[in-house]
């Protein structure tokens, strides 16, 4: 999907909407009109948020279930209150707040033999992961390789976001790639 700069700043304006309604009355934003129907399409987003620079909430859905502006606006709140690695945002953190959204493609299997062809096969700087085997499961989007620039490092720390070995391998293990359209 691509946005038009028109939806993508309305997506902007709907998340940041959605954060500040979290601090005034606790909840994500319900009020999304007016929206364009591409914003009424099924869509899957990820919200990213940054305190001075640094990640302070990173909430997304990785299949289109919802209205994708529905999606922006539930993810925004969720990065901001329900990121269990940081305690819910404060009123006086908001000024320095930054905000991304990443709107993703649909994902597709990456069939590979073994962990050897997988890593010829990865795109760094454009593909987002989901790697997934039993009740192991973790992403990474396409912005990661920023600090993991090669695949083998990549996949290593998307392993151990899985909570599976770095070294591990399975045929079993279910490999999908997605894109990611992203502003902020």
């Amino acid at each position: 999907m691509t946005l038009s700069a028109a939806d993508r700043q309305r997506l902007i304006e709907l998340a940041w909407a959605s954060v500040r309604h979290g601090l005034a009355q606790g909840g994500p934003l319900t009020m999304l009109e007016p929206l364009s129907p591409a914003l009424r399409e099924p869509g899957a987003s990820f919200v990213t948020l940054e305190l001075d620079g640094a990640l302070r909430g990173c909430i997304g859905s990785l299949q289109a279930h919802r209205p994708l502006a529905e999606d922006v606006a539930h993810n925004a709140y969720a990065a901001a209150f329900h990121d269990s690695r940081f305690t819910p945002l404060q009123q006086q953190e908001l000024t320095a707040l930054g905000l991304q959204l990443s709107v993703l493609s649909p994902a597709e299997e990456i069939q590979c033999k073994d962990e050897a062809d997988l890593l010829r096969q990865l795109k760094p700087g454009e593909d987002g992961i989901i790697l997934e085997e039993g009740v192991h499961r973790a992403t990474f989007l396409p912005q990661v390789w920023d600090q993991l620039p090669s695949p083998a490092a990549f996949l290593a720390h998307l392993k151990n976001k899985a909570g599976l070995p770095q070294d591990y391998w399975s045929n079993r293990l279910r490999i999908q790639r997605y894109r990611v359209e992203k502003f902020g």
